[in-house]
C-alpha cells in the first residue's frame, strides 16, 4: 500500500521557519519524482516544489524561490521542505506528492499519482 505521511506543519510568526517532512513507502520513493504543493482555504491546490528521484534537479514556484528548499534522503526515504522567511500568504495545508516517472520534475497536480493527508502551516503577521 503506498503511503505518504506529513509532518512539521504548525503556527509561526512571519519571518520564521518551518521543515516539513513526508515519509514514503520505499517502493514508490526510491523510483519517484517528488513535489510539494500546498492549497489555501477557498484556493485551489497551487505547486511549491518538486525533485527528481536522483534529486539532481529541482524547481520552484516563484512564489517560494528563494526562501524554500526541496530535498531529498532516499535511504530515509523522506522529503523535506525547509520554509525560511515565512509570511502570512504562506499559510495553507501543504501535501506531498509521488510521480511515478521519476526521471523528470513535474508542477502539474495531474502529474501526480499518490498524495499525503496534509499538514497544516499558519503564519501570523
Amino acid at each position: 500500500q503506498v503511503q505518504l505521511i506529513e509532518s512539521g506543519g504548525g503556527l509561526v510568526q512571519a519571518g520564521g521557519s518551518l521543515r516539513l517532512s513526508c515519509v514514503a513507502s520505499e517502493h514508490i520513493f526510491n523510483n519517484y519524482a517528488m513535489g510539494w504543493f500546498r492549497q489555501a482555504p477557498g484556493k485551489e491546490r497551487e505547486f511549491v516544489a518538486a525533485i527528481t528521484w536522483s534529486a539532481g534537479t529541482t524547481v520552484y514556484a516563484s512564489s517560494v524561490k528563494g526562501r524554500f528548499t526541496i530535498s531529498r534522503d532516499n535511504a530515509q526515504n523522506t522529503l523535506n521542505l525547509q520554509m525560511n522567511n515565512l509570511n502570512p500568504e504562506d499559510t495553507a495545508v501543504y501535501y506531498c506528492a509521488a510521480s511515478k516517472s521519476g526521471s523528470n520534475y513535474y508542477t502539474g497536480v495531474d502529474e501526480y499519482d499518490y498524495w499525503g493527508q496534509g499538514t497544516q502551516v499558519t503564519v501570523t503577521s
